[in-house]
């Protein structure tokens, strides 16, 4: 193997495996079927060559490699410390981990030595360092701080009578599940999600190995999936393997449950046994064996049906202990999971824990929207009363701003004047078709009851209007705890109804021509008149 190449990379570019190895001790035996096993599952490897190295210093081309490295593996062999250039690797290894914080990772291979002997506890590496000392005194200091840092990470320890097969393997499998673990692309204008970040991660309570299920709800635009990447982001890291579902809803009516099932257990599985799955009882199966021993972190983005839930995260003992499963959702009824034991083994309690989403503060709600107008984060005197009046009549819901105050953007004054006129009758269409998603979802009954609230009973008391709808046979508490499930109502504490502004111009001023027309509930039961 020539110096600086890899398995399907050339110089310069971004690799996912640096292997740091002493080439005499392991190159022909462990390391090259160690190489050639995570070339063959499509890792991108670089493998140095010692024997190449000309001169005191690291040249650029390995330092780009390092650099452009996600995951480190050092192979501790009986004389790798004998080499200063292992040792330069490992030192500036360990210095880009500190510099990327959590970008970059060291899993080290401890073959035919000891972790104590890495972290200099015995003579194997510390004799040798001592030489060392006398040659480069002033590299020296640095190497001894590199091998006590990374002697202390948890790695794989392989002995002289155990199979190297099995461990080349659960290292492969480590980091495949490592490198699928995806940070999710969140807006670079976050305003006011620190405090409910931190909320939902005490919540989640990591360290417990009890399995937690999460339901983070609210309506639609609120910024459920946005505030969930942020704790995705947070989280990842600390399990064995992780998976971000976008968009169920939609994937679940386009393409079914076996395609999900799918996506879930891609992070997971290879390509071919995850193709397996020709039916949604047969991946039940999979998900229960592949997932039942491993600390996963999952999100369910949109999740719309109960049967969503029940076809890929229904019990907590389909997952191992630790595992945390959160659900975005309009629906707070959408999350039923069985804490039932079974025969397959103890009970992995699921806690199942809400969290609720609600509009943002008026100064947040500002500093969004001026981020997006303005690219600063408060308006310019000469445009703070229409940037609040905006504000206001959006109603401080994220989406509502994003889109309005990127719409605004370095337009005229008179242009503000004429879009907050329009925004006083109806939001935008993209936030309109947002928020549409969640009232095309009810029954007829249902969507009246909704219709007469957006019209004629907000912040009225619900007593008088359900007699009215029983009378129609409109069931009217069902009704209203469906509203209310959905986020499209909340009963406020003296009985009466409140609603969003954008959920009631949305769902509510679209449809106040067919209402005109046809006042169906109210009309009907004498209450008012047809106009």
């Amino acid at each position: 193997m020539e110096k600086g190449t890899s398995s399907r990379a050339s110089s310069g570019s971004s690799y996912e495996v640096f292997l740091n190895f002493r080439g005499v001790d392991t190159r022909h035996g462990f390391t090259d079927f160690l190489y050639h096993g995570m070339v063959g599952a499509g890792i991108l490897v670089f493998r140095d060559s010692e024997s190449l190295h000309v001169g005191a210093e690291i040249g650029v081309e390995l330092l780009q490699a390092i650099e452009n490295s996600k995951i480190y593996i050092p192979i501790f062999s009986a004389n790798y410390a004998s080499s200063c250039w292992c040792l330069r690797e490992l030192a500036y290894m360990v210095k880009c981990t500190l510099k990327s914080n959590r970008n970059k990772e060291i899993l080290p291979i401890f073959l035919d030595v000891e972790p104590v002997d890495v972290k200099l506890k015995t003579n194997l590496y510390k004799q040798t360092l001592s030489k060392h000392q006398e040659m480069f005194c002033s590299e020296a200091e640095s190497w001894q701080k590199a091998l006590i840092v990374v002697g202390k990470i948890k790695g794989w320890n392989l002995k002289k009578d155990e199979s190297q097969v099995d461990l080349i393997q659960s290292v492969i499998k480590a980091v495949l599940v490592k490198l699928n673990v995806r940070y999710k692309n969140v807006t670079e204008h976050l305003v006011g999600v620190d405090d409910r970040v931190e909320a939902i991660i005490k919540m989640l309570d990591v360290e417990s190995d009890d399995v937690k299920f999460l339901a983070i709800h609210g309506m639609g635009g609120v910024g459920k999936t946005t505030l969930t990447k942020v704790v995705f982001n947070r989280l990842s890291s600390r399990f064995q393997g992780c998976n971000f579902l976008s968009d169920v809803r939609e994937s679940s009516e386009r393409h079914g449950l076996v395609h999900l099932q799918k996506q879930l257990l891609s992070k997971f599985l290879d390509r071919c046994y995850v193709d397996q799955i020709s039916e949604v009882d047969h991946g039940i199966d999979m998900i229960k064996r592949v997932l039942h021993n491993k600390k996963v972190l999952i999100v369910l983005d949109d999740v719309d049906e109960n049967k969503q839930m029940k076809k890929l995260a229904e019990k907590g003992n389909w997952f191992g202990y630790g595992s945390r499963i959160i659900i975005t959702t309009r629906y707070k009824s959408v999350l039923m999971i069985d804490r039932e034991a079974t025969s397959e083994g103890p009970i992995k309690c699921a806690n199942v824990l809400t969290y609720e989403v609600e509009e943002m503060e008026f100064c947040h709600a500002l500093e969004l929207f001026s981020r997006h107008a303005f690219r600063r984060d408060s308006p310019p005197d000469d445009y703070v009363d229409l940037s609040e009046k905006v504000v206001s009549t959006l109603g401080k819901l994220p989406l509502a701003l994003e889109v309005t105050g990127s719409s605004l953007s370095s337009r005229s004054k008179e242009f503000w004047v004429d879009t907050l006129k329009k925004l006083e009758k109806a939001p935008s269409m993209e936030v309109q078709k947002t928020l549409m998603i969640t009232y095309e979802r009810l029954d007829d009954a249902q969507r009246q009851v909704f219709l007469d609230i957006t019209c004629f009973f907000v912040n009225e008391d619900k007593t008088y209007p359900c007699y009215m709808w029983e009378d129609c046979e409109y069931h009217p508490y069902n009704a209203i705890e469906i509203l209310s499930h959905m986020s499209l109502i909340k009963i406020k504490d003296d009985n009466t109804f409140w609603m969003h502004d954008q959920v009631r111009d949305s769902e509510g001023q679209s449809f106040v021509k067919r209402i005109s027309k046809n006042l169906t509930s109210v009309a009907g039961c004498g209450i008012i008149k047809k106009p």
